[in-house]
């Protein structure tokens, strides 16, 4: 009976140390839920936290007990936003060039993206050597901010896009030899993803990126692709190419095509903030123009800037609202058929287009390109994870997930520019001050 006693009290012990180690509950009680997978709106949910880790979603009488409780009221609680086509580093000012890139400004970056409710974004390709360590820190969640993803050192032709003045690190191989050789030099650095542009004149040419692709498969990398011609995404979907990066812009995609994206598993980032951008301050400015939550998040300059660029003298406006046109029926259509779409903004690769509010218009616009509010939150949470390979557990509010959150003051299942209303951050189960 003895040995007995002794046994159970040291099982009710180690469990007691395991409880302490894993950090107390929190409860957030009474909230409209929107999980990130799809699933309609749970309303009066209870959530369960512990550590940083989402833990159940008991009903009121099967909350636990000594557990912290905030009452939410029915705020409305959704995973933190995945920008799957961002830049770090680059623009500074009105300037977006690779002598900006520093560890200071990559690191304020970061936090302004999750300041905005983005909890990760995937660098396309214009990093500097300081992005590993930092990568690696942030994965591994030891700095502020959102959470890195990268691909690194991307791939352009010789003489053509990205310009020069995104660094010396862009490579642009000449063979597809070389471009083997590169890929396998990036590989060693483990980045999470590879980015080739193939668009502009010069291309990079379809031996060169077929090669890059195989490269990057054989090491167990997915490869994202820069575009804009129709013909060119068609080459490239049937090379393998995981991501297209952009809208296709110059004409309606055809149902061979999308039977071709459908049988080879590829994924579509419309980037319809950047079109949009394009010709949006001419004789009538943007409804978002005079809003704080769009001037907050500009470099400083930028904003003044704009106010005395108007674009109605613009030659190509016309050809720009076409494409963005022919963007949003692209989409519409893709999603329509089924094919896996993610968001993304190039945010960061220009000054005007802003980290933070870009990703919030985004999800606007793709509700007006024809998505459902539900379906494009799930375009910028799980998807977006599942991209990213899992994402380290976040993009959903499930069981064994981070609890990696924004809380809302009204609901955007309702209305997509409720996803502006923010009320609070937490990322790692800790609400970020």
């Amino acid at each position: 009976m003895k040995n007995y006693l002794l046994l159970t009290i040291g099982v009710v012990c180690q469990s007691c140390l395991l409880f302490a180690q894993q950090g107390s509950l929190t409860v957030l009680k009474d909230i409209t839920l929107i999980d990130g997978s799809g699933a309609p709106v749970r309303q009066h949910a209870n959530m369960v936290i512990q550590a940083d880790k989402v833990v159940s979603f008991p009903d009121t009488r099967h909350l636990p007990k000594n557990a912290r409780r905030i009452n939410m009221n029915g705020k409305t609680v959704m995973p933190l936003l995945i920008n799957a086509h961002g830049h770090l580093g680059l623009i500074k000012g009105n300037t977006a060039t690779a002598n900006n890139y520093t560890d200071e400004n990559v690191r304020r970056q970061l936090e302004q993206y999750l300041h905005y409710g983005i909890g990760a974004v995937l660098s396309m390709g214009t990093d500097q050597p300081l992005i590993w360590p930092l990568r690696d820190s942030s994965q591994k969640g030891t700095i502020p901010g959102a959470t890195i993803y990268t691909a690194g050192y991307g791939f352009g032709a010789n003489g053509g896009v990205p310009p020069g003045a995104f660094g010396k690190h862009i490579q642009r191989p000449l063979t597809p030899e070389a471009a083997t050789a590169a890929m396998e030099q990036l590989a060693a650095l483990h980045p999470d993803f590879v980015k080739i542009w193939v668009d502009g004149n010069p291309k990079v040419t379809p031996d060169t990126y077929n090669a890059i692709i195989q490269s990057a498969h054989a090491h167990g990398i997915k490869v994202a692709a820069h575009v804009y011609y129709l013909e060119d995404a068609r080459s490239l979907v049937a090379a393998g190419i995981d991501l297209l990066a952009h809208s296709i812009r110059d004409q309606i995609v055809d149902d061979a095509f999308i039977q071709l994206m459908k049988e080879k598993g590829t994924y579509y980032i419309p980037t319809l903030s950047l079109d949009r951008y394009n010709f949006a301050y001419g004789t009538q400015l943007p409804d978002w123009f005079n809003d704080p939550f769009f001037i907050n998040s500009l470099e400083p300059g930028v904003y003044e800037e704009l106010k005395s660029l108007p674009q109605k003298n613009d030659k190509d406006r016309e050809k720009k609202i076409k494409a963005f046109n022919i963007a949003s029926t692209n989409l519409r259509k893709l999603d329509s058929a089924g094919i896996p779409i993610c968001m993304g903004t190039d945010s960061g690769a220009q000054p005007t287009r802003t980290q933070g509010f870009s990703e919030h218009l985004e999800l606007q616009l793709m509700v007006e390109a024809g998505l459902t509010p539900l379906k494009v939150i799930t375009c910028a949470t799980a998807n977006g994870a599942q991209l990213l390979n899992g994402a380290h557990h976040t993009g959903k509010l499930i069981p064994g997930n981070k609890a990696d959150f924004m809380i809302l003051d009204a609901n955007p299942a309702e209305d997509i520019k409720a996803t502006r209303s923010i009320k609070a951050i937490w990322k790692n189960g800790k609400e970020i001050k």
